[in-house]
């Protein structure tokens, strides 16, 4: 055969990572195909997904050490009944011999695998959460699925996907002082609907994206699964690298967390180096010249902070336009604002001042980490001097299971990821989502305000 015809066409990144799990050389926009994906993630509902497993009739799960799973969503448990399905949670770790196991207050688990280096650039991650795209922020391939569909991983290895097609967003410049990447999310969201990027692959790029903090890249992902999309991406630049790199090494000389420039020797720089090759050698980057269902630009210096109004992710709006809504309650934390720089603006928002009467600020760490450094950084000693509530690390009120449920009628402003009625426990509340620093300056205010304006 001619190399014409023997040449294989321009690839995204979802055509090159689903090859790859499924071992082979290429595969078209629309294939279905026999996935093995690297890590299998669920968390509290490990014990439903253990039930519908247990129907397959096996003893034993095919790959444990493929298995990650975290006690993060009821997180100290708030019920007899959900103390009793983290106590099944803990015999079926124990049983199965699953190495990749955290528990209550180590944090939620798109955080925590990121800390952990569990997940690696061009690796595939299935998990039973829908923010599971979270890890295209390190260029895997993460996608959200059912209880079902992990049973079966469990019982096979395998499970169908179909290949998306692509969509491309670029962010030309830099975002301006006060403007985040949460806000970027919310426009495009705001702009192209919830469903804009249904069962797509969105390819972030553009200058905007390589100069964000890496912290701030892992909310676009994760912010993707509000925007209807099968999986997002970031390419791997030497930055992310170097972050999985120390975290592998600091995890297998069991260095302290965030404290690898103490302790080194000849060898951990010599170890260093070798994963820094091996995880650039596992990277997968979308070919010049492959072919997009559509491609989206913005220019980072239009950009200003956005609010998502009750009760839709894409009812959006410029923050000037709902400035002065009353609030009760100010969230801070889940697996999509909940990192250490969104504690540090918060702190360098409310810093000085006081939450106002009649309204409350709740903070909950992504992960212990986070809580650590936040500690030891003092930004926790700020927040609680101004009157915010700490609580455990974990997912806290996002989908209304304990730790921060709103009562009717109140409005509750978070950097959490959904707003829909009753996703915080009471369909009689309203949820507004916005960036970290505007839930600190609301939660100042005692309405909705522009932390440029409080500064």
């Amino acid at each position: 055969m001619s190399d014409q015809f023997s040449a294989v066409p321009p690839q995204t990144f979802a055509q090159k990572a689903l090859a790859r799990a499924a071992g082979l050389d290429f595969v078209e926009a629309g294939q279905v195909v026999d996935a093995r994906p690297d890590i299998v993630l669920s968390h509290d509902n490990t014990a439903a997904i253990r039930r519908i497993w247990l129907e397959f009739g096996q003893a034993r799960v095919l790959i444990p050490e493929r298995l990650a799973i975290t006690l993060d969503h009821a997180a100290p448990a708030p019920t007899t009944r959900h103390a009793q399905n983290h106590a099944e949670i803990r015999q079926f770790v124990a049983e199965q011999g699953i190495r990749n196991f955290w528990e209550v207050g180590r944090g939620i688990c798109h955080q925590v695998l990121s800390e952990e280096a569990v997940v690696l650039p061009g690796q595939t991650i299935l998990g039973a959460d829908s923010h599971t795209t979270h890890f295209g922020w390190l260029g895997a391939f993460g996608a959200g699925i059912g209880r079902s569909e992990v049973a079966t991983l469990w019982a096979t290895g395998e499970l169908w996907l179909r290949t998306p097609e692509s969509i491309r967003i670029v962010l030309d410049g830099e975002l301006p002082v006060g403007v985040t990447a949460k806000d970027f999310a919310l426009r495009i969201i705001g702009d192209l609907g919830t469903d804009g990027g249904l069962y797509a692959s969105v390819e972030f790029s553009g200058t905007g994206i390589e100069a964000m903090s890496l912290e701030s890249r892992m909310v676009l992902p994760n912010m993707m699964a509000e925007f209807g999309a099968k999986n997002a991406y970031i390419a791997p630049d030497e930055k992310a690298i170097a972050y999985l790199a120390e975290r592998r090494a600091n995890r297998d000389w069991r260095l302290e967390p965030g404290r690898l420039e103490t302790g080194r020797s000849r060898d951990f720089e010599d170890e260093l180096q070798s994963l820094n090759r091996s995880i650039s050698n596992l990277c997968l980057y979308p070919d010049p010249g492959a072919a997009y269902a559509a491609e989206h630009r913005y220019c980072a210096e239009t950009l200003e902070p956005y609010v998502a109004c009750p009760h839709s992710m894409d009812n959006v709006a410029p923050i000037s336009q709902v400035a002065g809504t009353r609030v009760q309650q100010a969230f801070l934390g889940t697996c999509t604002n909940g990192r250490l720089e969104d504690i540090a603006a918060a702190a360098a928002v409310i810093r000085g001042n006081r939450v106002a009467a009649g309204t409350r600020l709740l903070v909950i760490p992504a992960s212990s980490e986070v809580l650590s450094e936040a500690m030891r950084l003092g930004y926790l000693q700020t927040l609680v001097e101004a009157g915010a509530v700490i609580g455990t690390p974990g997912c806290g009120p996002c989908m209304g299971n304990h730790m921060g449920i709103p009562a009717p009628q109140e409005v509750t402003i978070s950097s959490a990821n959904r707003n829909f009625k009753g996703r915080m426990g009471t369909a009689e509340a309203e949820i507004y989502l916005a960036s970290p620093a505007v839930v600190a300056a609301s939660a100042v205010k005692g309405v909705i305000a522009d932390p440029r304006e409080l500064a």
